[in-house]
C-alpha cells in the first residue's frame, strides 16, 4: 500500500445472539434480567451470544439449559427470525431466534445472579418492560417475517 492510498477498513464483525422462543398455550417464556448491568429489569427471551467455534443452534441449546434447565435437541430448534440491531449507543447486533418444538424439562430461573424470575405472557400482550429487540423480534415470528433491522435509521 502507497503512503498516499487509504487504509481499508477492517471488516465488520459483531455480536451474535441465539434467542430460543418457548411457547405453551399462546404464551410465551420471558425471563427478568438482573445483576447483569446490561437492560436489568427488563423481560427477554432466553438467549446469549454466540462462543467462538460454536455453531449457532449449539449455542441456543446451551443458554436455554444454562438459564431455563430445560434440554432441547438441536432438530427441535426452527429458525423464525434474524434481526440486525443497533442500540441507541451505535452498539450493533444480530439475533438469531428460534421457535423451540419440543424440549425436556420444566423451565425454572436456573440463573437467579442474572435473573430474577420468569413468566409466561401472551405473545400478543408482551409486558411494557420487554427489551425492544426481543419485542421487535417476537412481532417478527408472530408475523411470519424472516428478517429485519431495527434501529439502523437512527442518525
Amino acid at each position: 500500500m502507497s503512503p498516499s492510498t487509504p487504509a481499508r477498513p477492517a471488516p465488520y464483525s459483531t455480536i451474535m445472539d441465539a434467542l430460543v422462543i418457548l411457547v405453551r398455550d399462546d404464551r410465551v417464556l420471558l425471563a427478568r434480567r438482573a445483576g447483569t448491568g446490561y437492560a436489568d429489569g427488563q423481560w427477554n427471551l432466553p438467549s446469549g451470544k454466540l462462543e467462538h467455534g460454536e455453531s449457532i443452534t449449539r449455542a441456543a441449546v446451551r443458554e436455554a439449559r444454562e438459564e431455563i434447565g430445560v434440554h432441547i435437541a438441536e432438530p427441535d430448534l426452527e429458525f423464525v427470525h434474524l434481526i440486525h440491531y443497533r442500540s441507541d449507543t451505535g452498539h450493533a447486533r444480530m439475533g438469531t431466534f428460534f421457535h423451540v418444538r419440543r424440549w425436556q424439562g420444566e423451565p425454572h430461573n436456573a440463573e437467579p445472579d442474572k435473573c430474577s424470575g420468569i413468566g409466561w405472557f401472551p405473545l400478543d400482550r408482551l409486558p411494557d418492560a420487554t427489551y425492544p429487540y426481543t419485542a421487535h423480534g417476537l412481532a417478527a415470528f408472530r408475523r411470519g417475517v424472516l428478517q429485519s433491522n431495527l434501529g439502523w435509521d437512527r442518525a
